[in-house]
């Protein structure tokens, strides 16, 4: 037992295996299995290298986004002038990155607490009975006070008065003027991976180019300043349509960068996306047309509080950056390569089941691959005395001999290497 042990220990520590390789001189299986490697070493440079960047890591950016509108508009609605400047015509004013600007609007003025008859179409009726005092309607304007107003045949609603009526929307646009207005966006991105900060405002932008620059995706690909008319245009809208009822666009800031080389070339590409609904499709064809919201100022007037309403219809601008930046790191390279090595063991696996399956000298390769041992061999070498690895090298030296004697058989298969006529 003591022996055993001492001999499996020194075979583990002192004996080293190999796998046994069989050359086989076969045309159909070499051409198979170089080209299943020849397609492995395409994809793994083509594809993983080339492609997919499989020797770079990658990072995603931390950014901001603030935005400035200038421009102002003119309205004569009725004969009543009005300049709006970005004060009036932009929500929320801070210059966020997501905003809304007025392109239309609905108004109505002096409107105070009190009440007065229901829209015609919201809340029709013959009788006080058809009004039920205290109670809402969804879509209504107010609380109804159970009185059905005979001039208008609708309930009476306690609410801001005179009531809303926005069923008419203006038509051309009362600001196409929007159309000239312009946006300044300022970005910066950080990735944090690699320590590098970029601004849109890269080398050779500076406050003179700013002052007289208009983007273009051709001229001035780089320029931060945008005109709403050229936005909506590359967006797939259509100004006027849009205008008219409101819409949502998405500008995208991607910041696609190769770190390997010199930081300068990271730079912004701008692309515009018509977020809302598809500029080809009918205004019938919708559930909901538009973009719109309702905002009031209030004032006081001789001791009474009362309001402006407004119904704003507008472009939302939705302002996304997508970043990804790559750099050499030698831990993906590594195990992009391990990996493709490991897929050239396809080529070996699929030439086996060729040689081993699919041959019709399935059997003459399989004798020649694989080497066999049975329990007789080893019965004989403790009957005979000798050492198991003894006994197996004089059986070795005897089929060597008879494999001698074999070769220089013509009619022995064993002996002889395969040829394709």
């Amino acid at each position: 037992m003591k022996n055993q042990i001492t001999n499996a220990l020194s075979d583990f520590f002192f004996e080293y295996e190999t796998p046994r390789q069989v050359l086989v001189r076969n045309r159909r299986v070499g051409v198979v299995c170089r080209l299943i490697q020849l397609g492995v070493l395409a994809y793994i440079i083509g594809w993983v290298f080339i492609y997919e960047k499989g020797y770079q890591s990658t990072d995603t950016a931390v950014s901001s986004v603030f935005t400035k509108m200038k421009g102002v508009g003119y309205t004569n609605v009725s004969g009543s002038e009005r300049v709006w400047d970005v004060a009036d015509y932009v929500f929320p004013p801070q210059g966020d990155s997501s905003f809304v600007v007025m392109t239309n609007y609905i108004i109505t003025e002096g409107q105070k607490m009190g009440t007065c008859p229901e829209l015609k179409g919201k809340h029709n009726c013959k009788s006080n009975a058809d009004c039920e005092g205290g109670s809402f309607k969804r879509t209504g304007h107010g609380q109804m006070t159970g009185v059905c107003v005979e001039s208008t045949k609708t309930c009476e609603v306690l609410a801001w008065c005179p009531v809303e009526d926005d069923h008419d929307i203006p038509d051309p646009p009362l600001l196409m003027s929007a159309e000239n207005y312009t946006l300044f966006i300022k970005n910066s991105v950080t990735f944090p991976l690699f320590g590098v900060t970029r601004s849109n405002l890269v080398e050779g932008i500076d406050a003179d180019y700013i002052g007289k620059c208009l983007h273009d995706p051709k001229k001035a690909p780089l320029c931060p300043i945008f005109r709403l008319g050229d936005i909506v245009k590359l967006s797939g809208f259509s100004f006027e349509t849009i205008a008219k009822v409101g819409g949502a666009i998405g500008i995208v800031v991607d910041w696609t960068c190769n770190l390997d080389v010199d930081v300068k070339h990271c730079k912004p590409q701008y692309n515009f996306h018509g977020l809302y609904g598809n500029p080809d499709e009918t205004d019938k064809a919708r559930a909901s047309v538009g973009y719109n919201f309702r905002y009031a100022k209030h004032y006081m007037e001789n001791g009474t509080q009362k309001r402006t309403l407004l119904k704003v219809f507008g472009i939302r601008f939705d302002i996304i950056v997508q970043s990804l930046a790559r750099k050499f790191d030698i831990i993906p390279t590594l195990t992009a390569i391990g990996s493709g090595v490991g897929i050239f063991g396809v080529a070996t696996v699929v030439c086996d089941l060729v040689l081993l399956y699919l041959l019709p000298k399935r059997e003459f390769y399989k004798n020649m691959k694989f080497k066999y041992t049975d329990t007789h061999a080893q019965q004989d070498s403790e009957s005979l005395g000798l050492d198991t690895s003894v006994y197996y090298t004089l059986e070795a030296n005897a089929r060597q001999a008879q494999g001698t004697a074999q070769s220089n058989d013509p009619d022995s298969e064993a002996g002889s290497t395969e040829t394709e006529k």
